[in-house]
């Protein structure tokens, strides 16, 4: 079932048995309220026909007359009885009636009144003292009326009934369609996206309710489906590029070396190459395990100078990039033991070298500063550049595999020296935070931990 029909049949229902609830109540009430007013009417009768009957002779004349003008406008459609103390009925009607018997009497009598309703009237009965006896006068009164009136207001309000749950049922379809075409439009532009337009958002209308949280969540997927793709794409160009290198070496090499007998040494020449390129291979893998967690780091943590390994990565950028005075570096430390740390001296140097490289690359020719400092009686490394930066956008992605800002340009990359620094730096224990601003530049900030 469809929301929108679920969303009208629940409305409906709720809102049926609550109507349905409210007309019973109020039929009940009134009801209720119509037989007591009867009652009270029937109660007034029965004292007037005690007076009139039984007072006559100790009211006097006049007065007894004023009674009994009341009592026969309130008697036209009553009929009236007095029973004596041996059941006999003494005055009024004098014709039996089964419904009132001996039983009903005594209760009287013991009760003081009695009220009751038979298949068509109403009666009530009341003890009277007078001094000609004790006395119990009974009245009823046909329900024909009554019946009339209550009946009327049944289908009245049956009618009312019927005409509020259609009322409801059409009120309910108009608000589920209406509560539901938010829903609808973002069906039919989810409907549109094809997996070549992912990076496509869904418009909202801004209503800042659970429809326009929806679709900025939809939005937020696409993006990281988005994203996926071009990390797999960045993925799948970095394998094919280092793979087919040396792949494309050692299958040169053994073609050439296959067309003729060769000597010993040409023999082994040939090995060392083939070799070569197969470690660059063997490099590459270990490079995609360490990525992705597959690969532990079982070389035994060795003690050494971080100051060295900054100054020989300067070296080699410098001769790399034949920069010239481009990075500066500033010893700000005190304390020599500060600058010797335990870890893997080897893939910290990578993970420096990648750092320090990405300020190279990004840098646009302008400085590089590299300041070693202490800090909580740690040492502190803070690599900054006055480059391209990083989009607030693309900060927070910028530590997953293979991917890359929107703003490299054609600067050669993969995508995977930011990721595999921070993995280096996290099986070494050493607190590696970014900050950057587009077009303004990116700092990098390193803690290392105490020897």
């Amino acid at each position: 079932m469809k929301i929108r029909d679920r969303f009208t049949l629940i409305s409906s229902l709720t809102f049926s048995v609550v109507f349905v609830i409210a007309s019973l109540i109020t039929y009940f009430s009134f009801y209720s309220y119509s037989e007591k007013i009867v009652y009270n009417e029937l109660q007034k009768t029965c004292l007037l026909t005690g007076i009139f009957y039984l007072e006559k002779d100790e009211l006097p004349e006049n007065q007894h007359l004023i009674i009994g003008q009341q009592f026969r406008e309130n008697s036209l459609e009553i009929i009236t009885r007095v029973y004596d103390e041996k059941n006999q009925i003494v005055y009024g009607d004098k014709t039996l009636d089964n419904n009132i018997n001996q039983l009903k009497l005594d209760y009287v009598r013991k009760n003081r009144k009695l009220s009751f309703k038979s298949k068509h009237h109403f009666y009530f009965g009341s003890y009277y003292h007078d001094n000609q006896g004790d006395f119990v006068v009974f009245v009823k009164k046909n329900d024909t009326d009554f019946k009339t009136m209550t009946d009327r207001l049944l289908i009245i309000m049956i009618l009312v009934l019927v005409s509020g749950l259609i009322s409801i049922y059409i009120v309910s379809r108009v608000l589920s369609n209406l509560a539901y075409a938010p829903i609808k439009n973002i069906i039919n532009q989810v409907n549109e996206i094809q997996a070549t337009s992912l990076d496509r958002q869904i418009v909202s209308p801004n209503s800042k309710d659970d429809i326009q949280e929806l679709i900025e969540s939809y939005n937020n997927l696409l993006k990281r489906l988005s994203d996926t793709f071009i990390i797999q794409k960045n993925f799948i160009n970095y394998v094919s590029h280092e793979f087919k290198t040396p792949l494309t070496a050692i299958s040169g090499n053994l073609e050439v070396f296959a067309q003729k007998d060769r000597s010993s040494a040409e023999y082994k020449e040939m090995s060392e190459k083939v070799l070569e390129n197969v470690y660059q291979i063997e490099d590459t893998m270990n490079t995609l395990m360490m990525l992705s967690g597959l690969r532990e780091n079982m070389e035994l943590n060795e003690i050494f100078r971080v100051d060295e390994l900054v100054w020989d990565i300067n070296d080699q950028l410098s001769a790399s990039y034949h920069l010239k005075g481009q990075i500066q570096i500033a010893l700000e430390v005190l304390n020599d033991k500060l600058l010797s740390i335990k870890g893997n001296s080897n893939e910290i140097k990578i993970a420096l070298f990648n750092i320090i490289e990405n300020a190279v690359k990004y840098s646009a020719g302008n400085p590089i500063k590299i300041s070693l400092s202490e800090h909580n009686q740690q040492l502190k490394i803070v690599i900054e550049d006055q480059g391209k930066g990083i989009s607030e956008e693309d900060l927070q992605f910028i530590k997953q595999t293979f991917y890359r800002g929107k703003n490299v340009s054609d600067i050669k990359g993969s995508g995977i020296g930011l990721p595999l620094a921070n993995v280096i730096f996290k099986q070494n224990n050493i607190e590696f935070t970014i900050a950057s601003k587009k077009d303004a530049g990116t700092t990098v900030t390193l803690v290392f931990p105490k020897l």
